[in-house]
C-alpha cells in the first residue's frame, strides 16, 4: 500500500524545525512497519531518522509530502500529519 499527504510545519514563520518537534514526529514514525519518507522542497528524509529530519532545514510555513509505503501507509500519514499539524 502506498500513501501520501502534504502539510505545512505550524511553526510560527521562519522559525526552524528544531529537536523537539522532529523528536516527536520521529516517535510517531518509529511506531509504523511502513517505510516513511518526508519531502521538503528538493530535500527527502528517512522520517525515522532524528537527524535527517534537522537535515531537512524545514522552518514555520515550509510545507512537507509526506510519504510511506507498506502495510500500514495510510495510518502512518495520518498519524505525521497529525503530528506536524500539533508542532505549533
Amino acid at each position: 500500500m502506498l500513501a501520501s499527504s502534504e502539510v505545512v510545519v505550524t511553526l510560527p514563520t521562519g522559525v526552524d524545525l528544531h529537536a523537539r518537534p522532529a523528536a516527536q514526529l520521529v516517535r510517531t514514525a518509529m511506531g509504523f512497519a511502513s517505510s516513511i519518507e518526508v519531502h521538503a522542497q528538493d530535500r527527502s528524509a528517512n522520517a525515522k531518522s532524528l537527524l535527517a529530519i534537522l537535515a531537512l532545514g524545514a522552518t514555520g510555513g515550509t510545507p512537507l509530502r509526506l510519504s510511506a509505503s507498506g502495510e500500514d501507509a495510510g495510518l502512518a500519514v495520518e498519524a505525521l500529519s497529525d503530528c506536524v499539524a500539533a508542532f505549533g
